[in-house]
């Protein structure tokens, strides 16, 4: 049975972090200072996807994923499925699947046919996270380059603690899947093994609409047993769908598989 219930952002800092990551603010690819020629990032080469994540067209629609709109999740016994929502537009926006002491938010994005908008993106967390006093390290993994970050906040007892993060990125054709593993999968290969094979079996539906590079792809309840959703309280912040930040979440409906 799949139980769903609407809750605030987990403060934990076990599953997740409770700080600033970059956003990104426009359709072309830039942040806000804007990329030159001399400083845009040199493109990764080519991710084999044979074994994921998974275009729509490379794989059958009825093969028992969650079909959440946009992505297509794979679960896996002690998993809990958090789906996060924008409270004013009540849109789901980010899946979070969630294992022992680890989580894995996912989310895709429309992406130029050219390409490359991982690396362009790991750069601007990288600067932006830098500027912040954390630090962010680029590594090569099995989906090729990822970002490994850690980033200062104030602890309970003021302070300062650091939060790391891994972000996963690959391109796909007009998609973008971007993943962020937080807690101890963050620092746990073996804690992220499980993880990471969820985002290698996520499939993304594109879909033939139009879209600027970095929008959003739209999100969905699942169709099975879902109860409806009340509206969302007016106290709760907002959150931009324009937004790659990890940390500052909506509300948030749970399935626990």
């Amino acid at each position: 049975m799949s139980i769903f219930r609407r809750r605030k952002a987990d403060a934990e800092t076990t599953v997740d972090g409770d700080t600033d990551v970059p956003e990104l603010t426009d359709e072309t690819g830039q942040d806000d200072a804007g990329t030159d020629a001399e400083t845009a990032p040199v493109p990764d080469a080519p991710v084999d996807r044979s074994a994921g994540p998974f275009d729509a067209t490379e794989v059958a629609d009825d093969d028992g994923r969650l079909d959440l709109g946009a992505l297509r999740i794979t679960g896996r016994e002690g998993m809990e499925l958090r789906l996060e929502i924008d409270p004013e537009q009540q849109h789901v926006i980010a899946a979070t699947a969630v294992l022992g002491e680890s989580a894995l938010q996912l989310q895709a994005f429309a992406a130029p046919r050219s390409g490359g908008l991982w690396a362009d993106i790991r750069s601007e967390i990288a600067v932006a996270i830098a500027g912040q006093g954390g630090t962010a390290d680029v590594e090569q993994g099995d989906l090729g380059a990822e970002l490994r970050t850690r980033m200062p906040s104030a602890g309970p007892d003021g302070r300062t603690v650091f939060a790391p993060a891994r972000f996963l990125g690959v391109d796909g054709p007009r998609w973008f899947l971007r993943g962020v593993i937080s807690g101890r999968g963050a620092i746990d290969d073996d804690a992220a093994a499980p993880l990471l094979e969820i985002f290698r079996n996520t499939v993304v539906v594109r879909g033939s609409d139009p879209m600027a590079p970095r929008e959003l792809l739209p999100l969905r309840l699942p169709q099975e047993d879902a109860t409806p959703v009340p509206p969302a309280p007016t106290d709760l912040p907002t959150t931009s769908t324009d937004d790659l930040n990890p940390f500052e979440r909506g509300p948030e409906i749970t399935e626990v598989r």
